[in-house]
């Protein structure tokens, strides 16, 4: 089991010691096409969703971006 930060709400994940980016917005059915992931107030890249590991006590923010006019 590991303890996150999500969004600013305590969230745990049960049956993980760590999972990657990729992962975690499959688990929480985050859909929308344009995101912005950060972990630990470090921006992390599209690309390297499927390598950067969250693990046990990180602050992940995940950002939906919406253009509107």
């Amino acid at each position: 089991m590991m303890k996150i930060t999500l969004n600013n709400r305590p969230e745990t994940i049960p049956d993980k010691d760590s999972l990657s980016i990729s992962e975690l917005l499959v688990y929480k059915n985050f859909t929308f096409k344009f995101l912005v992931v950060r972990v630990n107030e470090k921006a992390i890249r599209r690309e390297d969703y499927d390598r950067v590991m969250i693990r046990e006590g990180d602050d992940v923010k995940v950002i939906h971006l919406i253009s509107g006019g």
